[in-house]
């Protein structure tokens, strides 16, 4: 090599060494690119459209990677007698299992009339003795199980009180706080037969010392409802108590757009009220409602937030929902054949952990476990799942459930399908 060569490669190279080193962009940093075959980690940096954006403002961009989604499994349960499926005894509304001295306990609305109940629509037809809705006249009961699956009902925990006590109606829809060793519970408290002017009833409690009683129930509303005109105007149902931040955060739910002549444009949400005593006050938070969608109320501590289940009612129903702090919430998953009335087992929901850990299982209830309109009555199951970040079950993250035909075919038209036949031969007559 001649020194006339090796001069301007010194020299070459010494520009290169002295200038910027250059980044090797990663595929999440390359603009105008095709999006790539490995699903990316994090939101790439490139146009997309806004459906592939969305995927990743969801905890994991691969839904079974996602901690908040899940499928859902059913079973009956063992130990509750329904005298025959008749419509006379029902059972629903679970609370939340809870573990105490080796074995779990649940509270639940419990009926056992004389008769099935009659209807909504016909709640002028109501009696001291005939029920208008499966929720009507109705006392709380508690069973305990030592694995979940079989339990043994121990009897009445809190009856309702002679009338005109709030309550001497029905008292329904429990759920059960665990605060500074003693237990409280929160339920809906009737004055008058369901279906009467709707379900217009406040959030009343009961407390006790132990959790089998005896329950002394305060006699007033907890959670009244809220001033004329705001969307809780007539009503705070299914009380969902958690400690979150030191505090309590009972989430409730109320219907609303709706007046007694007007029952067919209803709309359901979820409002939060905030204490720092079980006894109150409970103040309401001033974004209520908090969520826009579901029916009852299912929440539990997850990561440094609350985790949602929103089931039927509103455009965002059979979601999974998550509020960092516990009030504004955002869909983390889609999710199907959801339970109705979860209470989850929820071991740190009263613990005021600052990272929730999930859940993998609860009770739930069926309230179309007749075989006939004239016997309905609701049944008390078990659901399992995979909401849990201790918890990697494959089975509960497959994205498809397979139903025979006859499954879908049960949900057929009905009265609709005269209708519909009518409306065709209508148009195929008119092409003619």
């Amino acid at each position: 090599m001649t020194s006339k060569l090796i001069i301007p490669l010194l020299t070459i190279a010494m520009i290169w060494s002295c200038s910027p080193k250059q980044e090797v962009e990663t595929p999440a940093e390359v603009t105008n690119q095709v999006f790539p075959h490995k699903l990316p980690e994090s939101k790439p940096n490139f146009p997309m459209s806004a459906a592939a954006e969305r995927m990743f403002d969801y905890p994991a961009p691969r839904v079974q990677d996602n901690e908040l989604f899940s499928q859902f499994k059913y079973t009956k349960l063992e130990g509750f007698d329904y005298n025959g499926g008749d419509g006379t005894i029902t059972r629903r509304d679970p609370s939340r299992p809870v573990l105490i001295d080796g074995k779990y306990y649940i509270w639940y609305t419990k009926r056992h009339t004389k008769v099935p109940p009659i209807g909504w629509n016909r709640a002028n037809e109501a009696t001291d003795e005939i029920p208008s809705t499966d929720w009507d006249l109705c006392d709380l009961w508690y069973a305990t199980s030592e694995d979940g699956f079989t339990w043994e009902e121990q009897g009445v925990a809190v009856a309702r009180p002679e009338k005109p006590a709030l309550g001497w109606r029905s008292i329904a829809t429990p759920d059960i706080l665990i605060w500074k060793g003693k237990y409280y519970l929160y339920f809906q408290a009737f004055n008058e037969p369901s279906g009467t002017r709707g379900d217009w009833c406040p959030i009343s409690m009961a407390y006790a010392d132990s959790p089998n009683g005896p329950w002394t129930h305060v006699g007033k509303p907890v959670v009244p409802f809220g001033k004329k005109g705001e969307w809780d105007q007539d009503q705070t149902q299914d009380p969902h108590p958690i400690i979150y931040n030191g505090k309590i955060y009972l989430y409730y739910k109320a219907a609303y757009n709706k007046w007694p002549e007007k029952r067919d444009k209803y709309a359901v949400a979820h409002g939060l009220a905030i204490a720092e005593d079980p006894f109150g006050p409970f103040e309401k938070h001033p974004l209520n409602p908090v969520l826009n969608s579901g029916h009852e109320t299912t929440y539990f501590p997850f990561k440094e937030g609350i985790a949602a289940l929103a089931i039927k009612d509103g455009n965002e129903a059979q979601t999974m929902q998550y509020a960092a702090d516990g009030v504004n919430f955002n869909i983390a998953a889609t999710v199907e054949l959801t339970p109705t009335a979860t209470g989850f087992y929820t071991p740190d929901a009263f613990t005021g952990t600052e990272y929730g850990r999930g859940v993998t299982w609860g009770v739930c209830h069926f309230i179309n476990a007749a075989t006939s309109r004239d016997k309905k009555h609701s049944i008390i199951a078990r659901v399992d799942c995979d909401l849990s970040l201790d918890v990697h079950e494959p089975r509960m993250k497959s994205t498809g459930v397979w139903h025979r035909p006859e499954v879908f075919f049960k949900q057929g038209l009905g009265g609709l399908k005269k209708k519909r036949i009518e409306a065709a031969k209508q148009e195929t007559q008119a092409t003619k």
